[in-house]
Formats: structure tokens, C-alpha cells, sequence
């Protein structure tokens, strides 16, 4: 076995590993999460006070 044969196999290792991480992200059964997840940014938080452009005070 030399480098070639190592590096093959760490291609064909790198490919089953990416096609792992796309089966599980497009996954239908992580669809609902993942568009709940998505929506985190917009969604307001109550607990903290809302930014004032005007208070300059810190």
C-alpha cells in the first residue's frame, strides 16, 4: 500500500462523509426544525429591552 492507495481511500472516505452531512441536512424528517431554526433571528425577544438609537449613555 502506498500514498496513492491512502489517498484514495481518504477521497472515498471524504465523499461518503459529505454524503452523510447532505442525507441528514435535506432530510424530510428535520425539515420542521430546521425552518423553526431558521426563523430565530427575527423572532423578538421579550426579555430584554428594546435598543434606543438615542441613549448614549453607555
Amino acid at each position: 500500500m502506498d500514498i496513492n492507495d491512502v489517498r484514495g481511500l481518504g477521497s472515498i472516505f471524504a465523499l461518503i462523509a459529505f454524503s452523510g452531512v447532505i442525507w441528514w441536512a435535506y432530510g424530510s424528517s428535520r425539515k420542521k426544525r430546521f425552518d423553526d431554526d431558521a426563523k430565530i433571528p427575527f423572532i423578538e425577544n421579550e426579555e430584554m429591552p428594546a435598543h434606543d438609537a438615542n441613549d448614549r449613555s453607555k
